[in-house]
């Protein structure tokens, strides 16, 4: 899979989940299709993944008693895909707004486990040590 551009990151959410777009749509005050293609989705990757993809569509999938597992797929294949990427700024993106968020509630990164791909793990046991968290199963712990 080739690298996306990082001003096509927001299409690539869109795409990728479609569930974002209701989220989009009101952040931009524009159809999402639209929103996706301006200056402001393109140069705010923080704020786009804070408001348009980790608190609408992720963490509710981590934090339910039925969670959707097609739908979490698809959202660890697009974190995966940022974690994979050649620029900084967008791998810092997804490690502060999608992977530290998961330290916000208990189970959390167990609940994402499971749907996260190598380097998103890689990433996320670092984080762990970082903060002396230790998971049974996880890591060290």
């Amino acid at each position: 899979m080739s690298e996306i551009p990082a001003r096509d990151i927001a299409a690539l959410l869109l795409r990728t989940l479609p569930e974002s777009a209701e989220s989009i749509a009101e952040k931009y005050e524009m159809p999402a299709e639209a929103a996706v293609l301006t200056e402001a989705a393109a140069s705010g990757l923080y704020p786009l993944l804070a408001e348009c993809f980790t608190a609408p569509v992720l963490m509710p999938q981590l934090e339910s008693d039925a969670p959707d597992p097609e739908l979490l797929g698809r959202c660890w294949g697009f974190v995966e895909r940022l974690a994979a990427h050649s620029l900084e700024s967008v791998r810092g993106a997804a490690y502060f707004e999608v992977l530290e968020q998961l330290l916000n509630a208990d189970g959390l990164v167990e609940a994402a486990w499971p749907y996260m791909g190598e380097r998103t793990r890689a990433r996320t046991l670092t984080m762990l040590d970082f903060y002396g968290v230790r998971l049974r199963g996880i890591n060290r712990g």
